[in-house]
């Protein structure tokens, strides 16, 4: 635990970095876990003849309540001051997006399924949008479609090797959940390397998924979630090893992780899975020197042979000789 602590990585427990050596299957949340979570705002679509500048306008006041990374974008991407005096009735929709009354309008901003659920027509903007890769976040305003805001993230630079390595410490397979549509996901997936990846999902559905892999592994695997955000909670509680991103992690996702990668770097999995790996070969090791040297001592005590000084090294000696090995965990090298 001293050693992964030194590399940034916080286990909770000695059961949980015994259980890292057993990880077959691991599942990594997308935004702000495989990916940096800083946003941009790329484009701006219009329809039924509103201007980008209204719409950006109207997404920022809708969002200006949100500590989302997506919603801080929108109003990064706006840059003006936001009266809050004329915002009311804001509610977040889990999994969907935002609903709220600016100046007696109702404003609804959040992905497609926000917009089929109150049944509004996206069809308009729709042929141009698919041609664009990033997160879409469409905008209606009293039932009639405005447009879409189109925002892209960045991969981290070491999530590609995170899987690769995590391949090598023995991980049979990599899982992307996200809520972002199918082409972008499917995008980051191919990028990085991961076996399966399941888009468009609410938070209900990633416990789901989850749910669905713990049966299908082996009884003595271990399955790992890997995520940032308050909705990730029910997740890292319902997997058997939660781990949480600590530096952009929401509180509620770290009080929940069993593991906490303290500078949100994915690639540290591995780095604690190895030294799990290697703090279980000095325990086994120590086990079988200590029974080796007791039975050896019992044996030379039944024919006469073992005198006090035997006995001692037998007892404390072999203590001794058992903490000493156990220092090597310290010394673990990259």
């Amino acid at each position: 635990i001293g050693a992964a602590s030194k590399r940034g990585v916080l286990v909770k427990g000695s059961n949980y970095l015994e259980a890292l050596n057993n990880v077959s299957v691991i599942v990594f949340d997308k935004t702000g876990t495989l990916t940096k979570g800083v946003f941009e705002v790329t484009d701006v679509v219009t329809a039924n003849s509103y201007q980008k500048e209204e719409l950006l306008k109207l997404a920022a006041y809708a969002e200006s309540y949100s500590t989302h990374p997506i919603s801080k974008s929108i109003r990064n991407a706006y840059n003006k001051n936001i009266d809050t005096n004329v915002i009311s009735d804001i509610e977040e929709i889990s999994g969907h997006g935002v609903c709220a009354d600016i100046k007696g309008r109702k404003i609804l901003v959040g992905n497609k399924k926000l917009m089929e659920q109150y049944g509004i027509d996206t069809t308009p903007t729709q042929s141009f949008i698919d041609k664009k890769t990033g997160t879409l976040v469409y905008v209606s305003v009293d039932g009639v479609y405005a447009g879409c805001i189109i925002i892209s993230d960045i991969i981290k630079p070491t999530s590609a090797k995170a899987v690769k390595d995590l391949k090598k410490a023995g991980v049979k397979k990599v899982v992307m959940l996200t809520g972002d549509s199918k082409k972008v996901a499917d995008a980051v997936g191919k990028q990085i390397g991961v076996d399966v990846v399941k888009s468009e999902l609410l938070p209900a559905d990633k416990v789901f998924e989850v749910e669905k892999l713990l049966d299908e592994k082996e009884k003595n695997e271990v399955l790992a979630f890997v995520g940032d955000g308050i909705n990730d909670a029910p997740v890292l509680s319902r997997a058997d090893i939660g781990i949480a991103m600590g530096a952009l992690g929401s509180d509620a996702a770290i009080e929940a992780a069993d593991i906490v990668l303290m500078d949100d770097d994915p690639s540290k999995i591995a780095t604690a899975m190895n030294i799990s790996a290697k703090t279980l070969k000095i325990v086994h090791q120590n086990i079988v020197f200590a029974l080796m040297v007791k039975f050896i001592c019992l044996f030379l005590g039944a024919i006469g042979i073992a005198n006090m000084w035997i006995a001692i090294f037998a007892d404390v000696g072999v203590m001794v000789l058992a903490v000493l090995n156990a220092t090597r965990c310290l010394v673990y090298k990259d």
